[in-house]
C-alpha cells in the first residue's frame, strides 16, 4: 500500500490509513503527513470518498464492514494499482510465477542508476530506495504484476514482462492450463510490447497469437532469443558475469552479485525492458552490477562462528529448487533448509514437488504450516511433507511461536562451522532467521 500512497500523495490526494501493527513503513507514511490509525475501527473511514483494502483483510473486518455500509466506493488494492498504472504512458508490468520482485527491483535499480525519474511499485524492499516503491515525475512506471486471483488483469500495462509460468495458486486456478490462459489475457492487455522468457514453454504458449502491432521480445540462455546471456562465467560463489547479446550482437558485459541461473534470467528480462524504454547501456551495466538483491531474496542476515544465516522468500517448489541449487554452488559444508509451508491447499497439492525440491538440502527442518487466509479443512500437516524427505525433522505445534522456538533451538544446537542456514517461505519465517542468528551470537 505504501508506494500507492506515495504516488497518490504526490498527485495531491488527501489520504488516511490504518493498520494493526507499528512498523517502519507506517512511520514513513506519517512522515509524508498522512495520518495513520492504529487498529481498524468503523470511525476511521469518516469522510472518505474511496476506501481501499488489501486481500489480507477479512470480510468481517469492522472497518471494511463499515466502509461497505457507508455508501462510499470500496475497491481492493489491485484495482487501485490498476488505476494508477493507467496514469503512465510507459508502464512496465513484470509478471511470472517466480522472480517478480527481483526482476522488478533490478529494472527499478537500472532506471534510477541511469538517472530516470520513474515511479515504482515493488513487492519487497529495495535498499536503493529504502522501501517498496517511489513516486517519480516522468511518464515511466515499473510495477510488479501478481497473478494471484487474477489481480494482474486489473493493470493497464504498456509493456508486459513474463518471466515464467508454473503451477501455483491452484486453489484459485485449478489447473496449469487456466494459469497460462490468465497470462495470455495479461499479455493481451499490453499496448506496446511483451517481453517473454523464450526458454520457458508455458510462457511462450501465453504469447501465441499476440496482436501484430505489439512487439514480441524474447530473452533467455539459448541463442534463438532476442536477448541472450552468452559466455556465462561463475567468478565466485555470489558473482556471475555474462556477455549480453542482442540478436547475435554483443551489447556489453554484465556482472551480477546475486547467485543462480534464475537471476541471470531475471537480469535479462530487466535489461530488455530497460533498453525498450531507452535506458543507456551504462545504466544497465551499473544498475545490475550494483544490485545486491531485494529484501527476503537470498538475503544474508549475518554470520556467526562460521555459520551463515540467509532468508529467502521461496515458497513454491520451483523457487525452492533454484534457491537450493544456487546455495549448493557456494561452497558451504552443509546447506540447511528451514522451511515454513504456506497455505494448506498449496502444501497438499504440491507435497511431492516440495519434497523433491527440499531434498536438495543436506538438512531439512519444517515449521508448522502457516494457513494464511485458509483453515485446515483437509487435515494436512508438516509431517506429511517431512515423511517424504530423508534427514528431515518437523515441529508442527499449534502455537506458532512455540514451533519457531523449537526449530530455532534444534538448528542452533546442531549447526556447525561452515554451514549455510536458509529460511524459506513467504510467511513470517524471516523472523525465525533473526531468532537463529541472535541465538547463535
Amino acid at each position: 500500500m505504501y508506494p500507492l500512497a506515495q504516488i497518490l500523495h504526490g498527485q495531491g490526494c488527501k489520504l488516511s490509513g490504518s493498520d494493526n501493527n507499528e512498523t517502519d513503513t507506517l512511520q514513513a507514511v506519517r512522515a509524508l503527513g498522512i495520518p495513520v490509525f492504529l487498529g481498524q475501527r468503523a470511525e476511521n473511514i469518516k469522510g472518505a470518498d474511496l476506501i481501499v483494502y488489501t486481500a489480507a483483510i477479512s470480510e468481517d473486518n469492522p472497518e471494511l464492514s463499515a466502509a461497505r455500509r457507508s455508501g462510499a466506493q470500496t475497491i481492493e488494492r489491485s484495482e487501485l494499482l490498476g488505476l494508477i498504472t493507467s496514469f503512465y504512458s510507459q508502464a512496465a508490468c513484470i509478471s511470472g510465477t517466480h522472480g517478480k520482485t527481483t526482476a522488478t527491483s533490478m529494472l527499478t535499480q537500472i532506471m534510477l542508476t541511469a538517472g530516470m525519474d520513474i515511479s515504482a511499485v515493488i513487492g519487497g524492499k529495495l535498499p536503493i530506495i529504502n522501501g517498496s516503491g517511489r513516486a517519480g515525475n516522468s511518464d515511466i512506471m515499473v510495477c510488479e504484476a501478481c497473478e494471484f486471483a487474477d489481480h494482474f488483469l486489473n493493470l493497464h500495462p504498456d509493456i508486459c514482462v513474463i518471466l515464467n509460468i508454473d503451477a501455483d495458486h491452484l486453489d484459485y486456478f485449478k489447473t496449469l492450463d487456466n494459469i497460462i490462459a490468465s497470462f495470455k489475457k495479461f499479455a493481451g492487455n499490453a499496448t506496446k510490447a511483451v517481453i517473454v522468457n523464450g526458454d520457458d514453454e508455458n510462457s511462450m504458449k501465453a504469447v501465441e497469437g499476440l496482436a501484430e502491432n505489439i512487439d514480441r521480445i524474447t530473452f533467455g540462455l539459448s541463442p534463438e532469443n532476442d536477448w541472450q546471456a552468452a559466455a556465462v562465467q561463475h567468478l565466485n560463489g555470489m558473482t556471475t558475469a555474462y556477455t549480453l547479446m542482442n540478436r547475435g550482437v554483443k551489447v556489453c558485459t554484465v556482472t551480477l552479485n546475486v547467485p543462480g541461473e534464475h537471476n541471470i534470467l531475471n537480469s535479462l528480462a530487466a535489461a530488455a525492458a530497460a533498453f525498450y524504454m531507452n535506458a543507456p547501456v551504462e545504466g544497465v551495466i551499473k544498475g545490475l552490477e550494483s544490485f545486491k538483491g531485494a529484501a527476503r531474496r537470498f538475503d544474508k542476515y549475518g554470520e556467526v562462528n562460521g555459520i551463515t544465516v540467509v532468508d529467502d522468500y521461496a515458497h513454491h517448489p520451483a523457487e525452492i529448487s533454484v534457491t537450493l541449487k544456487a546455495a549448493r554452488k557456494l561452497g558451504y559444508k552443509r546447506v540447511w533448509a528451514v522451511h515454513q509451508p504456506f497455505t494448506f491447499t498449496r502444501t497438499a497439492a504440491l507435497t511431492d514437488d516440495f519434497a523433491e525440491a527440499l531434498k536438495l538440502a543436506d538438512k531439512v527442518v519444517l515449521t508448522s504450516i502457516m494457513g494464511g487466509r485458509e483453515k485446515n479443512t483437509i487435515g494436512i500437516h508438516s509431517g506429511d511433507l517431512g515423511k517424504k524427505i530423508t534427514d528431515c525433522i518437523w515441529f508442527e505445534e499449534e502455537d506458532h511461536d512455540k514451533s519457531f522456538s523449537l526449530v530455532c533451538d534444534y538448528v542452533c544446537q546442531n549447526a556447525e562451522q561452515g554451514d549455510l542456514i536458509i529460511t524459506l517461505g513467504c510467511g513470517d519465517v524471516n523472523k525465525l532467521a533473526k531468532m537463529i542468528l541472535e541465538q547463535l551470537t
